[in-house]
């Protein structure tokens, strides 16, 4: 099935968030929306994160803290940086992080999964490659999204954030009890989005996709090589299958989606998106007195 190239004309370095929409509102809705999900949950396996996210209470109500994460990432996406709506998920973002002692390092390695994750997910698992332009919105993207977060020395090449994410996980990935139960918490919420039958082969599924550091990380299971085979041949059989769909001329939305739980429509208010943290647990004493 022929499909237009709906970027064809568009300039990466300044039409970099049209593209980016386009990728992942049309052409890889369902990948981007696994790869983001499979990104963030990379990150717990860095110590530094899982356990704060443990710690703070954030996935006590997994549901709901899927629910805001993604709304709140996919409202400049859809709206663009400039728009009210943006800048309101951008601030919500940006106050529960000062809530808490989050180094630049970190943050701008979750940054990084959010670039790489992705084109790799759809390197193996997708109906067709990233071009080298929908790549390069990606990073200017992301670049835009880490200047309004503030994060400080951001990779300028997808190569850079690639390295970067990479050598970050090889240094600081090991087992920490508050990051695997995170991760056990997201499985377990993966999984309920599937027909009860599904779900113990939904949570076998999804280690088969895992790698080996990350495996090693949470003390997982290795996945029989079988397991790891068959999960393979079927995400690159629906590679196959949506190939050969027409192209999609309707966007396709997180908010609304079936994943959404927690709010009902017209329920989603973005400046009450999120968790508003009563005080930091972090004792940030010695550091004031060290800049007194």
């Amino acid at each position: 099935m022929f499909r237009w190239n709906r970027n064809r004309g568009l300039d990466p370095e300044t039409d970099y968030v049209e593209i980016y929409r386009n990728v992942a509102q049309y052409d890889f809705p369902w990948d981007f929306t696994q790869s983001l999900s499979f990104a963030l949950f990379r990150t717990y396996a860095v110590p530094s994160i899982g356990r704060l996210l443990s710690d703070s209470g954030g996935f006590d109500d997994t549901q709901k803290r899927y629910d805001d994460t993604a709304l709140l990432l996919e409202r400049p996406v859809t709206c663009g940086f400039a728009s009210a709506e943006s800048k309101s998920a951008i601030r919500r973002i940006n106050q529960m992080h000062r809530a808490y002692d989050i180094s630049n390092d970190d943050m701008r390695y979750v940054l990084a999964t959010f670039v790489v994750v992705p084109k790799r997910w759809i390197d193996d698992y997708g109906w067709r490659p990233l071009t080298y332009d929908e790549v390069a919105a990606s990073v200017n993207y992301y670049r835009e999204l880490g200047r309004h977060m503030n994060i400080k020395d951001v990779p300028t090449t997808y190569q850079g954030f690639a390295e970067l994410m990479d050598d970050y996980e090889a240094q600081h990935f090991a087992y920490d009890e508050g990051g695997r139960r995170v991760a056990d918490m997201t499985l377990h919420l993966l999984t309920t989005f599937y027909p009860r039958p599904l779900r113990p082969a939904m949570k076998v599924f999804s280690r088969a996709l895992m790698d080996a550091p990350l495996i090693e990380a949470f003390h997982f299971s290795e996945p029989p090589k079988l397991i790891r085979a068959a999960a393979l041949a079927a995400m690159r059989a629906r590679a196959a299958f949506v190939r050969l769909l027409p192209p999609r001329v309707r966007p396709k939305y997180i908010e609304g989606s079936r994943r959404i739980k927690t709010y009902g429509p017209d329920e989603v208010v973005t400046e009450r998106l999120g968790t508003f943290p009563s005080g930091c647990p972090v004792d940030h004493s010695a550091r004031e007195r060290a800049l007194a």
